[in-house]
């Protein structure tokens, strides 16, 4: 709800995270040449990650080769982190392209990575409207940062 209610920046909010360069605060892990690695401050699911692209472009088709690559390795190398820290069943992964298709920041291309466990949907989202996250957002940090 402090994503969907709260006042809304104008500028893009990936750009200006990577320009600031203050990753603790902005939950950043990982930096690569072209993207960069986030726990999501809206998650869907405990240790909800993004991998950003650099560039502010909106399209996967506007990526370069390079790009695709970098992001690809950075998600692996997410992906690996998150099975040593949490050990979850299985993973979502994508790209949410253009407003209908549910991206909430459309103009910057992300890729989502969502640990999944089974059983992990429960009475809360249909009942109450909201979704139990077990672990503050500054511990799985501070947990993931201490494999990198």
């Amino acid at each position: 709800m402090e994503y969907i209610l709260g006042e809304k920046s104008q500028e893009c909010v990936f750009c200006q995270i990577l320009r600031e360069r203050n990753d603790e605060d902005n939950l950043v892990l990982r930096r690569s040449r072209h993207c960069f690695a986030m726990l999501n401050k809206f998650p869907y699911n405990n240790g909800h990650l993004l991998i950003v692209a650099n560039r502010h472009i909106a399209n996967l088709t506007d990526l370069s080769p390079e790009e695709i690559q970098d992001m690809m390795k950075l998600a692996q190398e997410m992906i690996k982190i998150e099975n040593e820290t949490m050990n979850p069943d299985g993973f979502n992964t994508g790209i949410n392209i253009g407003q209908s298709a549910g991206a909430g920041i459309i103009h910057h291309i992300h890729m989502h990575i969502v640990p999944r466990w089974s059983g992990d949907t429960n009475f809360m989202p249909v009942t109450g409207g909201t979704k139990i996250i077990p672990q503050s957002l500054e511990e799985l940090y501070s947990q993931f940062k201490k494999l990198l």
